[in-house]
């Protein structure tokens, strides 16, 4: 699914949407797959790694580029330093 795809309200939309009866729940949907105890024994509990804020200098055609790619150039700018740290790591190299 693209984010093109996806669709956002408030609570107080879906709430109205439901008042209306334009959300549809069907209580003889089937269930969902059983996990089984397999999973449940060999599962972990993995706590998201948080992101650092920080204050950086760009070249202003540096940060045009990504922002005309549109919404999400900052995610954008985060993954492709990801991927050059990422590609020095695995050659062996130290930042610097």
């Amino acid at each position: 699914m693209s984010t093109d795809d996806i669709r956002r309200a408030s609570l107080a939309e879906l709430r109205a949407k439901r008042d209306a009866g334009e959300l549809h729940h069907d209580p003889n949907a089937p269930e969902g797959e059983e996990l089984g105890s397999e999973f449940w024994e060999n599962a972990a509990l993995v706590q998201p790694k948080g992101l650092t804020s920080v204050h950086l200098k760009l070249d202003p055609e540096v940060f045009a580029f990504f922002k005309r790619g549109g919404k999400g150039h900052l995610t954008r700018m985060q993954k492709v330093l990801k991927a050059y740290a990422e590609a020095q790591m695995s050659r062996g190299r130290k930042a610097g």
